[in-house]
C-alpha cells in the first residue's frame, strides 16, 4: 500500500479570458488519484468536508481506486485555490485556508502505520496542525517504509518561510526521494544551482533527487550519477497537476516493478522510472485541469518496462 497525504481541496481555474471552472485537486489528492489510476493499491491520509464540494473530492477518490480508510470527515467548508492561468497554460495560486477543511487534519490511523511507501508534500508540510500532524507520522514509520516528497512550493500561503524551512528539514530527515522543481529549488534556497541543492540533499543522506526542470526533461540525481532524462513534447493544456501526477507514476512504476529502497541508488533504474512518471505527466498536461492519465492511456512500453 502507498499511503499519499496532505491536502485535497477545489481548485477554481480562471482562464485567460476570466471564465472560471470548479475542478477537483491538491497537490497529494492529485497524487493519490494517479497511483488509484495506474492500478496501484493507494491509500489518501487526509482531512476532506461533508460540504458539496467535498463530497465531490470524496467520490472522485472512490472512484479513481483510492482507498478512503484514512480520510477524516469534517463538517468545516472545502479548502479553495484560484488557479490564474498564463498565455502558455502554466498557473499562478492563491489559496483561502482560514477555517477550512485540508488543514484540520490532526490524528493518523492506526490503518496507515505500516505502508510500503508514503508520499508528502506541497501544503502537507505548510498548514497547521496538518504539518504537525504528517512530519510526526514520518517519524514513526518502519524502517523499510519508502518515502517520497514533493515540497511543491506555494510561496504565497507560507507565512513563516523559516519555519516552514525547519519543516521541510525534518521531513527530510525521514525521506528516500525528494522530486522538486527548478523553482521549488529556488524558493528552498535562493541563488544556489537547482542541482547543487540535489547534491546537497544527497550529502544529507536522500537516496534520490529528481529535479524537474520543465520541457527539458528531469534532472536524476543519486551519490554516484547525474543524468537529464529528456522530456517528449506535447501541446499544453495547463500544467495543473503535472507535478503531481509526474510523483504518482514515479511511486506507481516503482512498486508494480517490485523495487523498495536498497534500489533507489541504482541511475538506471531511476531513469526508467523517470521517463515513466514523464509521460503520465505529459498526458495530464494535454488535460485542462489535474486529469490524470489511466493505465490503459499509456505506451505499452510503460506497462511492460517494470524491472521484473
Amino acid at each position: 500500500m502507498i499511503v499519499v497525504a496532505g491536502e485535497a481541496l477545489v481548485d477554481l481555474v480562471i482562464d485567460t479570458g476570466g471564465a472560471v471552472v470548479a475542478k477537483l485537486g491538491g497537490g497529494p489528492y492529485n497524487v493519490a488519484r494517479t497511483i488509484g489510476r495506474l492500478g496501484g493499491s493507494v491509500t489518501f491520509l487526509g482531512a476532506i468536508s461533508n460540504d458539496r464540494f467535498g463530497r465531490q473530492l470524496f467520490t472522485q477518490l472512490v472512484a479513481d481506486g483510492v482507498s478512503a480508510q484514512a480520510i477524516a470527515r469534517t463538517d468545516r467548508p472545502t479548502t479553495l485555490a484560484a488557479a490564474e492561468l498564463n498565455d502558455h497554460g502554466a498557473a499562478t495560486y492563491q489559496f483561502y485556508l482560514d477555517g477550512t477543511s485540508a488543514p484540520s487534519l490532526d490524528v493518523v490511523p492506526a490503518a496507515v502505520a505500516a505502508p510500503a511507501a508514503v508520499h508528502v508534500g506541497t501544503l502537507g508540510l505548510v498548514l497547521e496542525p496538518m504539518a504537525s500532524t504528517l512530519i510526526g507520522y514520518l517519524q514513526t514509520l518502519l524502517p523499510d517504509t519508502l518515502v517520497m516528497v514533493d515540497p511543491n512550493c506555494r510561496a504565497g500561503v507560507i507565512a513563516d518561510r523559516d519555519a516552514y524551512l525547519r519543516r521541510v528539514s525534518q521531513a527530510y530527515e525521514r525521506t528516500d526521494v525528494v522530486k522538486v522543481s527548478n523553482d521549488d529549488a529556488e524558493y528552498l534556497a535562493p541563488g544556489v544551482d537547482p542541482l547543487d541543492y540535489a547534491r546537497s540533499l544527497v550529502q544529507r543522506g536522500v537516496s534520490l533527487i529528481l529535479v524537474t526542470w520543465g520541457a527539458d526533461g528531469t534532472w536524476v540525481v543519486t551519490a554516484d550519477h547525474e543524468e537529464l532524462v529528456p522530456t517528449l513534447p506535447v501541446v499544453v493544456a495547463d500544467t495543473i497537476g503535472a507535478g503531481d501526477s509526474f510523483g504518482g507514476g514515479f511511486l506507481a512504476w516503482w512498486l508494480d516493478a517490485g523495487l523498495g529502497r536498497t534500489q533507489l541508488s541504482d541511475p538506471a533504474l531511476a531513469a526508467r522510472a523517470t521517463t515513466a512518471a514523464q509521460e503520465v505527466a505529459g498526458i495530464t498536461c494535454q488535460r485542462a485541469g489535474a486529469d490524470p492519465p489511466r493505465r490503459s492511456e499509456l505506451s505499452h512500453d510503460w506497462a511492460s518496462s517494470t524491472a521484473r
